[in-house]
């Protein structure tokens, strides 16, 4: 039996507090797990906001789509980075599907969709849209009612990273009752089969304010904001409760999240080991702490640089591939895999091991188009952040490049599925941000793709296909083993 599904996005949260810290002030999100099937959803390596959303909505591999992260060389130059927006998506949407099968589709903050590209329904762009000067609708006119009913859309907030938590925490509410008042207006006056929305705030929150909220933090700070995120969580449930209900006892809901969160423990600075190694050589070492952009590298005598962010991108300087290219071809795999076992035994400030991995491309998607990173490096399973700056001779640091930001990104999101037909509240595991799209299509009465390669979840735990590669499944199995679960 064919479906209207309601599929809420919650960027960036953890199952460590929907499933189990904030589960008792969530009672609407817990009534879709007690009558549903839930469990944790492995996201994509690297585990960001872009690719993962798009690997969730396609159920393709970041390599495959052609985009590791939200900025991404464009070409084989030094320095020429551009932000992933909707014309990088080659790969059919879950929408553009549902579109072409004469479903009604409303999409409302769903990353990595600007510029708004035509569906069979409306759309209201993310939070990469430069802003509401831009037009961030499809149609065009949706902006104008938009403006009729909230003022000001908020797109995002202005800038999450700043000590001025009382601004922020105000934006925060501000931005999530704008798009939720817009999102029931949506579902009020529209005709739609699939509705989703994808609310920011949980991310923003989370780098802002996780500092307060966890004892274990480096920088805990009890006090006035230590019920800050949970506070949220309340105020996010009572809006998840009012879209359930406006979306009928007939329409499926999921609740996903396309990555989880954790504390940070500080910054590994990448670029400045390089240097001290001797893989990145610097006509002028700048005396204080400066992004690599804004520094003459000698390129003739470069082996490696990298790119910072809550994990770490390495580029290898291959003659023939880059401008100015060092490493021969035929030594390429040799200095990979040194670079590799070199990165990963980075101990912490006090000499101690940290569980860093670096994955090859080739080895954990089934493409690599684009230009992708030679290795993606997780800095101590991501309790530890890449920096990309240059200048003042340290290795660690436990202050932000970018700016104030307590928390780093997790390999798992949530997910959870209510087919409004009564179910016992059990937990699956083995789920994959791939497996989205083809359970959506399945609870519409649609067929799978084909090349989707994510499964079908129906109860219990994913069917129908496979989720990982040989190579995907070895990794996560070491992983799982690494954090000790096996």
């Amino acid at each position: 039996m064919s479906q209207k599904v309601l599929l809420i996005g919650l960027d960036c949260a953890p199952p460590e507090l929907v499933f189990e810290a904030f589960l008792d002030d969530m009672p609407n999100v817990r009534r879709l797990m007690e009558t549903g099937v839930y469990g944790p959803l492995e996201s994509t390596i690297p585990a960001i906001t872009v690719p993962a959303w798009m690997s969730m909505m396609t159920s393709k591999d970041p390599g495959v789509l052609g985009f590791y992260g939200i900025r991404n060389r464009t070409d084989r130059s030094y320095h020429k980075m551009a932000v992933a927006n909707s014309r990088l998506v080659r790969e059919d949407t879950l929408w553009d599907i549902l579109s072409v099968a004469g479903k009604r589709v409303v999409l409302l903050g769903v990353p990595q969709t600007y510029p708004p590209k035509p569906v069979n329904g409306c759309m209201i762009t993310s939070f990469l849209t430069p802003s509401i000067e831009s037009q961030y609708t499809y149609p065009a006119e949706l902006k104008q009612e938009i403006a009729g009913l909230v003022g000001e859309y908020m797109l995002d907030v202005r800038d999450f990273r700043t000590e001025n938590k009382d601004d922020l925490l105000s934006q925060i509410y501000e931005m999530t009752e704008k798009r939720m008042k817009v999102a029931q207006h949506l579902m009020r006056t529209r005709e739609w089969d699939y509705f989703m929305v994808v609310e920011m705030g949980t991310d923003r929150i989370h780098h802002g304010f996780w500092r307060f909220m966890d004892r274990t933090h480096r920088k805990y700070e009890p006090g006035k904001y230590e019920h800050a995120i949970r506070d949220y969580y309340r105020y996010l449930d009572r809006e998840i409760g009012a879209l359930v209900d406006l979306a009928g006892p007939e329409t499926a809901v999921a609740v996903v999240s396309d990555h989880g969160a954790k504390r940070i423990d500080g910054g590994i600075c990448v670029n400045e080991w390089l240097v001290r190694e001797g893989y990145l050589k610097l006509k002028a070492v700048p005396e204080r702490p400066t992004p690599l952009e804004q520094v003459e590298v000698d390129w003739d005598n470069t082996v490696a640089w990298g790119a910072g962010g809550y994990y770490a991108r390495i580029f290898l300087n291959v003659k023939g591939r880059e401008p100015q290219g060092v490493v021969d071809p035929a030594d390429y795999e040799r200095v990979r895999d040194e670079l590799a076992e070199r990165l990963q035994a980075i101990p912490d400030e006090k000499g101690r091991p940290i569980p860093t991995q670096a994955f090859k491309p080739q080895e954990i998607y089934r493409a690599c188009n684009g230009v992708p990173p030679d290795l993606i490096v997780y800095f101590g399973d991501l309790l530890w952040r890449s920096i990309g700056q240059v200048g003042g001779g340290a290795i660690h640091t436990f202050e932000n490049d970018t700016g104030p930001d307590d928390a780093n990104h997790a390999q798992h999101g949530i997910f959870i599925l209510n087919d409004r037909r009564g179910g016992r509240g059990e937990r699956a595991e083995g789920l994959h941000l791939r497996d989205v799209a083809p359970t959506v299509l399945h609870l519409m009465g649609l067929p799978v793709p084909e090349d989707m390669t994510g499964r079908v979840i129906t109860g219990g735990d994913a069917q129908e296909g496979q989720v990982y590669t040989a190579a995907e499944e070895e990794i996560i199995q070491k992983r799982l083993k690494d954090l000790g679960y096996l």
